[in-house]
């Protein structure tokens, strides 16, 4: 039994460690680039496009977004600005207004409602391509603000090459500092695009649409098979889809399009288990059809692969908390190497600091947000687990957004069944994981710092959930008791 756990142990070590090799790789790529950048191509003429903006029940951002669409530069006798509205609340009131006040001024405008939310975002997008037979589709969640020049320089790049199916700008943070949990996450989301997506894009590997931000050809979506919804990330699903059926990608990441980062922990959580199931989903699904193609270099296939597996070092982590402790009582530690632990703590971080680096002169200033990065990043590990078991197992479930706040303060979203049980697994997490660092002190001190690390992350996570579905539901109770006028 002893050597079994040794060895369960060493595989997750091996796994993690190739995982890192794969991101330095991508760091590598991303240096080598900067020598490397093209001239930005001139739009030489405006193909008609739709700007395609799937909301649902949105009301605190939804004329923000409107509005934002119709400050695009771009002829207006050449654009079409369809809100694919699968709203139950008043959002759908709100929306009808702005949009009776912008055909007023000459706005092309669709108001798409559906009587059921049927595909979600998936079948919202793939409806509104019935409704509209534009060249292009640019689209833009509720929680984004496109620049005005972002269809010149996106289009400019997709008429330079034919080959070329979908161009997306880099995210930007329109609330980064808001509390420590969004400035974790712009570091996380800077490191995605600065890195990992601008070496994928520049080294032709194969690179995901990020679900907001960029611009669709139509023969390419038409192409691929179109938008559906039998995965929880169909940007992920239709970007592989296209790449292998030949299609290219690419990443501008001089052009940064700003969007809003939750501010509560339960709201990341949600939003990580759907990018985390989904992503598997596309991953049982993709990666064989990825190694028979005969288009793609084995370079290629085992860095997409890489890239499909981005959510998978979740459960190694999981599994060598609950493993360590043991290892430490059977005293099997003393003879494990634990260089693993050291690539797969610093490759991040040196992936990170790279990333601060290439876009900011106060980098020392923003990389104050690592601990919390590590600390929210390592906590959510459980959640992320559990959604990742779901998708291996084919449970389905519904397709649920991320709450906008829109600007305002506070928790806006109450714990689920789900969810209590996920803090209950992260607050036992915590104490075991914990209890492992106190029998370390009595050998193998080395992993002290890793468990501790672990130890302090889920328990964190557990506790500011705790606290926000309490902070919920004493404004829910406080709501209800009010008098009404």
């Amino acid at each position: 039994m002893s050597s079994l756990i040794t060895s369960l142990y060493l595989i997750c070590g091996a796994l993690l460690t190739v995982y890192s090799i794969g991101g330095f790789t991508l760091l590598i790529i991303r240096l080598l680039w900067r020598t490397k950048a093209a001239p930005t191509p001139i739009l030489t003429s405006y193909p008609t496009v739709t700007v395609q903006l799937p909301v649902y029940n949105e009301p605190a951002v939804i004329e923000r977004l409107l509005y934002a669409a119709a400050a695009l530069d771009y002829p207006r006798d050449r654009l079409v600005i369809q809100l694919l509205d699968d709203s139950t609340d008043e959002t759908s009131q709100i929306a009808a207004y702005h949009i009776r006040r912008l055909r007023k001024r000459g706005y092309t405008m669709q108001h798409v409602l559906r009587p059921n939310r049927h595909g979600y975002k998936a079948g919202a997008l793939q409806h509104g391509l019935t409704h509209s037979t534009t060249e292009y589709y640019a689209i833009f969640d509720a929680d984004f603000l496109p620049p005005t020049d972002f269809l010149t320089h996106t289009l400019a790049h997709l008429q330079q090459n034919p080959h070329v199916g979908m161009v997306e700008g880099r995210w930007d943070h329109l609330n980064p500092t808001d509390n420590a949990l969004t400035e974790a996450q712009a570091m996380a989301i800077d490191a995605h695009f600065v890195i990992e997506q601008s070496a994928r894009s520049a080294a032709g590997l194969l690179l995901n649409f990020n679900g907001t931000g960029g611009v669709w050809r139509a023969a390419c979506i038409q192409d691929a098979g179109g938008w559906r919804s039998d995965t929880l990330t169909e940007d992920l699903d239709l970007s592989y889809r296209a790449q292998l059926r030949g299609w290219q990608m690419a990443l501008l990441p001089q052009l940064t399009v700003p969007g809003e980062l939750p501010v509560s922990l339960l709201a990341f959580k949600r939003q990580q288990f759907r990018w985390a199931k989904g992503t598997t989903q596309c991953l049982l699904r993709t990666v064989a059809p990825l190694w028979r193609s005969k288009r793609l270099s084995v370079f290629q296939r085992v860095m997409g692969t890489l890239h499909l597996c981005q959510y998978m070092p979740y459960p190694l982590i999981v599994v060598i908390g609950l493993l360590s402790p043991v290892l430490i009582l059977t005293q099997a530690f003393r003879d494990l190497p634990l260089a693993f632990l050291t690539v797969s703590s610093i490759v991040p971080v040196l992936i990170y600091t790279t990333s601060q680096m290439l876009q900011a002169r106060n980098w020392p200033r923003r990389m104050l947000a690592l601990p919390a990065l590590v600390i929210f990043g390592t906590g959510v590990a459980i959640s992320n687990t559990i959604a990742i078991l779901s998708a291996v197992i084919g449970h389905t479930s519904e397709f649920q957004r991320t709450p906008k706040s829109g600007g305002q303060p506070g928790p806006i979203y109450d714990a689920t069944a789900q969810d209590a049980v996920i803090m209950l697994l992260e607050g036992s997490m915590a104490i075991y994981i914990g209890w492992g660092a106190w029998l370390a002190t009595q050998q193998n001190r080395a992993i002290i710092p890793y468990l501790l690390t672990s130890a302090i992350a889920y328990g964190v996570v557990a506790l500011q959930s705790v606290y926000e579905r309490l902070y919920v539901q004493r404004t829910a109770r406080k709501f209800a008791n009010e008098p009404r006028a």
